[in-house]
């Protein structure tokens, strides 16, 4: 979104043409965007598990103690069968609500296919493509290109420019479009759907800001442009337009391949969760294990690793929602609108 959460900006402009508020840089992003849910999930329950063990040296009331006067086992484990039941039949269900929207009569599939090949067809219009590569990250490096070839363009058509002040304009503004465009090409050149690799790279590409800019320049010189100047800043536009919708419908298809892989990880995992739980209830009580290991009780070790197993599900379940949202919150605006807090001109107030 980034989210993961990139670029250095000095007082000429940006060098790779990213916002410093528009970047995805640094360790919360990739937490949040690039490490593997897996990775994530495990990073996470390891924390608790050995949050739980150390407890046991703080000279609170002994869980042996405990679980033989009150009986803390079926208080604890007995909640996690309901929870892992509910939990995931209702994470399983949103699933289905959201991939129904990919059924449909023929009618409307015609439909969909339609106002596919005519976006297909605008995005070949205005990179001068014969046919555009049908594999997203393909799709969206040729994109890319474009807008970065139209800035080109642009930029050749300034060079007998007199006005210094727009000439200088037009080449920050080229040199930020090009600058972000090399980086985002690098990163999709390698990039596979399915991965998030796809969407980071796509976010990368602040279009919005770059959109502004453009028109910014066009109303502050719309007198000292001339006609064909004017027209290659048009294409620049209206190649930049078509990003912000190609890269909600890769997001779009990103979320609903991100839900099926949560359903497939939550059934997965539950089977395993609930095992584990009912083994705690029904055969683990306070004279279970006896004796210590590494100066722990052992009853404690067990149960610890049992609650971690309990909570995995949900754990689970928010490792593949941070992701989600953090994507969803930094696409929330399509088009040349920047909600997050970004580099401020003086024009921005």
């Amino acid at each position: 979104m980034n989210d993961s959460g990139d670029s250095e900006s000095n007082e000429g402009g940006r060098t790779d043409g990213t916002d410093a508020g528009d970047r995805l840089g640094g360790p919360r992003y990739w937490v949040l965007l690039q490490v593997n849910r897996w990775v994530f999930t495990g990073a996470v329950l390891t924390v608790v598990f050995l949050v739980l063990v150390a407890a046991s040296r703080l000279g609170l009331t002994p869980l042996r103690l405990i679980i033989e006067d009150q009986n803390g086992l079926e208080y604890l484990f007995s909640a996690f069968i309901g929870a892992i039941i509910t939990g995931t039949s209702i994470v399983v269900t949103i699933n289905q609500l959201v991939l129904s929207q990919e059924l449909g009569a023929v009618g409307q599939q015609r439909e969909r296919m339609a106002e596919a090949m005519d976006f297909r067809q605008s995005v070949e219009d205005a990179i001068e493509e014969d046919a555009s590569p049908p594999e997203p990250a393909a799709f969206l490096f040729e994109l890319v290109e474009g807008v970065q070839n139209r800035a080109r363009e642009l930029e050749a058509e300034m060079e007998t420019e007199r006005d210094e002040e727009l000439r200088a304009k037009v080449a920050d503004y080229v040199e930020d479009v090009t600058g972000n465009a090399r980086s985002v090409k690098e990163g999709l050149r390698e990039s596979q759907f399915g991965t998030f690799a796809v969407i980071w790279h796509a976010l990368n590409f602040n279009y919005s800001r770059k959109i502004y800019d453009a028109r910014q320049i066009r109303a502050d010189h719309a007198d000292a442009l001339s006609a064909d100047a004017e027209e290659k800043l048009d294409r620049t536009i209206e190649t930049l337009k078509l990003f912000g919708p190609a890269r909600e419908h890769f997001k779009t298809l990103y979320f609903q391949w991100e839900l099926i892989n949560l359903s497939r990880a939550l059934l997965y995992i539950s089977v395993p969760a609930l095992t584990v739980v009912a083994i705690m209830l029904m055969y683990v009580d306070g004279r279970a294990l006896p004796g210590t290991f590494l100066g722990i009780d052992n009853l404690v070790w067990v149960t610890s690793v049992g609650f971690v197993i309990g909570i995995s599900p949900f754990v689970v379940f928010i490792t593949y929602i941070l992701r989600i949202a953090t994507v969803a919150k930094r696409t929330l605006a399509m088009g040349p609108f920047i909600l997050r807090e970004s580099e401020r001109d003086e024009d921005l107030g």
